[in-house]
């Protein structure tokens, strides 16, 4: 089905609220699943404090896409790697923790797995191990943005998608200061869900919390955007992608950063993608086709509205 109409299928979605479910990947033992939340909102405004500045419009994202609750844990990279031989590295503190030391290309060789192994274009260009960038000759070529593939349903987040799940509160229609809802300095806490809660300020021995138990949530329900570990942005930090081998951008902060590396205004040079670093993991991030579950909720809104206007 054609991109267009599945962003009209999840505007019908939008109207009883924000869908979340899981996609799930993987066979046998080395099944796994993957959370998502949906980003709506189409035509919100973009943050003019925030990094990147003007003229960027940072957070202005006009078209419906989800991205992953949680980060990408070790266990999840542990599976995919046993059924697509992907050869990802990883540092290993528990199934559970955010998977770190993982570079920008293996998790874009990571994301390629998820829409193979689910039917769809692959995001990112390899020659082997050989990051590319796509050409005008290449189904689903985008002249906008060299590095993915217009078809391919999972990704990872553009600097501007990251940037609105994290900071963008849909029912108040305003950009917060730090990832957990607040313009005030979310309480550090060493893991938790409570409220206003982040991930930070801890010491650097102690290491990340469980990707489900990093803090607290952003308005639109993401956990961890804030403190637990850096987070790989699609984006060049440049902005431009344009070039492999450019340093791309990484931003949220980590378990062992102080408060000020949260905030909206911070965005800062990860490294070459082809590096890893202990501190950074990534989440995934996806457009949707309309499934069972879209198509139910559409089926159900439909229903609600009619019965609603029956004296």
């Amino acid at each position: 089905m054609k991109t267009t109409t599945a962003f009209a299928f999840l505007s019908l979605v939008l109207v009883c609220g924000t869908a979340a479910y899981a996609d799930t990947f993987g066979s046998g033992s080395n099944t796994f699943a993957i959370e998502f939340v949906t980003i709506g909102n189409l035509g919100n405004a973009p943050d003019m404090t925030g990094e990147p500045t003007p003229p960027h419009q940072t957070g202005k994202v006009d078209y419906t896409y989800r991205i992953g609750k949680f980060e990408i844990s070790e266990q999840i990279i542990d599976k995919a790697n046993a059924l697509g031989g992907l050869f990802i590295t990883k540092n290993t503190r528990g199934e559970n923790k955010p998977a770190t030391n993982v570079s920008w290309v293996e998790a874009a060789r990571f994301v390629n797995w998820l829409n193979t192994d689910s039917g769809s274009t692959p995001a990112y260009k390899f020659n082997g191990f050989a990051f590319q960038l796509w050409q005008p000759t290449d189904a689903g070529y985008d002249p906008n943005n060299l590095y993915r593939n217009s078809q391919a349903k999972y990704f990872l987040p553009s600097v501007d998608e990251w940037y609105k799940a994290a900071y963008y509160d849909p029912t108040a229609g305003v950009y917060y200061n730090y990832p957990t809802g607040s313009d005030s300095v979310p309480t550090a806490v060493a893991s938790g869900t409570a409220v206003d809660t982040a991930v930070y300020d801890q010491s650097i021995a102690s290491g990340p919390a469980d990707i489900t138990q990093a803090g607290g949530l952003s308005p639109y329900g993401t956990m961890g955007q804030g403190g637990n570990v850096w987070e790989w942005e699609e984006t060049d930090k440049d902005l431009v992608n344009g070039s492999g081998s450019s340093a791309r951008g990484v931003r949220g902060g980590s378990w062992g950063n102080a408060s000020v590396r949260l905030l909206s205004s911070v965005r800062i040079n990860g490294s070459h993608p082809s590096i890893g670093l202990i501190d950074v993991g990534f989440r995934v991030a996806s457009i949707p086709e309309p499934t069972t579950h879209a198509l139910a909720l559409v089926a159900f809104c439909l229903a609600t509205a009619t019965w609603r206007k029956e004296p």
